[in-house]
Parts: structure tokens; C-alpha cells; sequence
């Protein structure tokens, strides 16, 4: 693992050196873009949209178009902006975890004590596991200010899970959602039925991304000469009047499941 921050988390005047390392990585298999006619690699080049010819990295710039014109920004312009959040998580609000709504979860990450700050860390680790508190901070990662929740993590590590912030939440409003006539008595006790019926602690080891399992199968297939077909499937559709049928039958499969 490398580090991608180096910093210090920050609650009353306790200040905790840490280190951020990404805590996810992607399961996806790293398919290349090729040319349809010869196989070969698709390459990206950054382009002068002018001249046609390709930029090197040392000379690229960063810009904000302002009415005509850019306004370039140079790396000290984004030194000055902020600066002691560039460096420090301070903690604003210590809530409960289960008080936020999960869609302003975004990407974890795992902090490491530094030299000199691993009794601090451990001291905040314990803490929060036995107030069942997580911390709520901004610091600014990637020239970009990060809103992140400091957690425990199986009890063993402290963990910052990137939030986003309430304006990167979009509006429904313009969505055609349900009228706001109540569903009938029989469905919903029903349907509280099945939830019951499938409730249980949640165990993500439950739970695996199968689908580029599946595709590398496909892969070696064809690497031996194997020809795949397609399976297409249809759209599952349901008449309201089968909801109660949909219902019933939903139960009776898990009664058979569970015996």
C-alpha cells in the first residue's frame, strides 16, 4: 500500500499524525480498448486542440474559464487556499453512524498512526467504540475539500469514509414516483411478513462480485476456439393484480427454503 495523504486528525486540541491509504480496490478485469481491424492498443494523447500536436505533462496547466478568458492557477494558488485543512482532519461533530443516510457514503479509507501519534490513535479508536461515536471533519485531498466520517473499523482500525457533500445529492423531484394512495391492509402485512421472513444479520461475506468470474470463463472459452451465445431475458413484468399472488408466493418459497 502507498500512502495518498499525510496529515493529522484533529479533535479539541488533540492532534493524531496519520497516514491515508485507499481501503478498496476494483474487481474488474482490465480489459484494453484495441482497434476492431488489427487488434492494436487505442492510445490517448493529450492534444493541443490548436496546433493538433501533443502537450508533455510539464506542460499542462491547470485553468478556470472566466468570461473570455483563463485564469491559470499555479500550485501555490492552491497551497493558499485552506491551508490548514490540507494538513489537518479537524473533527467538527462526533454522531451516530447509524444517523446518516448511507446515500452520502462514498469511498473508505484506512489511516495508519505516525511516529509519535499511536497512543493518541489508540485513545480515539477505543473511544469511539465505546461511545459508538464517529467523527465528522473536512481536509482537502487532491485539490478537492473532502467531507469524511472517522470510524472504527472491525474494532481494529481507524477508518475515514469520504461523504459527499448535501449539494452533490440530486433532487427527485422531477421523477414520476407512486401516487399517494396507501397500499391494502392484506398487502402490506404481507409484505412485513416477507421481510421478516428474509431478515438477518448481514454478513458480506454472503455476498461476491461473480460477474468477471464469470467473463474470464468466457475468456479462456474462447481462447480454446469455444463460440459463446448470447442468453437474452426478457424484462420481468408484473400486473398489479398478481401483487397479492406475487406475495403469497414469495412466502411459500421461503417457507420450503427454511424447511
Amino acid at each position: 500500500m502507498r500512502a495518498i495523504w499525510n496529515g493529522a486528525i484533529g479533535f479539541g486540541l488533540v492532534n493524531i499524525p496519520v497516514k491515508l491509504y485507499s481501503a478498496t480496490e476494483t474487481s474488474a478485469l482490465d480489459l484494453d480498448m484495441l482497434d476492431k481491424k488489427d487488434f492494436s492498443n487505442i492510445r490517448f494523447k493529450r492534444v493541443n486542440e490548436k496546433t493538433g500536436k501533443e502537450v508533455a505533462w510539464e506542460n499542462i496547466v491547470k485553468g478556470y474559464k472566466m468570461e473570455d478568458r483563463y485564469i491559470v492557477l499555479d500550485p501555490e494558488d492552491f497551497a493558499a487556499v485552506s491551508p490548514e485543512k490540507s494538513k489537518i482532519l479537524s473533527v467538527k461533530q462526533f454522531v451516530k453512524e447509524e444517523e446518516i443516510d448511507p446515500a452520502y457514503f462514498e469511498t473508505p479509507y484506512f489511516l495508519e498512526p505516525q511516529k509519535n501519534g499511536e497512543e493518541a490513535y489508540k485513545l480515539l479508536l477505543k473511544a469511539l467504540i465505546k461511545t459508538k461515536m464517529a467523527g465528522i471533519g473536512t481536509f482537502i485531498l487532491r485539490e478537492k475539500e473532502i467531507l469524511g466520517l472517522v470510524r472504527p473499523f472491525e474494532n481494529k482500525i481507524l477508518m475515514v469514509n469520504r461523504m459527499r457533500f448535501p449539494q452533490e445529492i440530486r433532487s427527485y423531484e422531477d421523477l414520476k414516483m407512486p401516487s399517494a394512495k396507501a397500499p391494502k391492509t392484506e398487502e402490506l402485512d404481507m409484505a412485513e411478513s416477507l421481510i421478516k421472513q428474509l431478515a438477518t444479520e448481514f454478513t458480506p461475506e454472503k455476498f461476491k462480485d461473480t460477474y468477471h468470474d464469470d467473463l474470464m470463463k468466457i475468456i479462456k472459452q474462447k481462447a480454446k476456439g469455444k463460440k459463446t451465445k448470447a442468453i437474452e431475458e426478457e424484462q420481468p413484468e408484473s400486473a398489479p393484480s398478481d401483487l397479492m399472488a406475487q406475495l403469497k408466493a414469495s412466502l411459500e418459497a421461503g417457507k420450503k427454503k427454511a424447511g
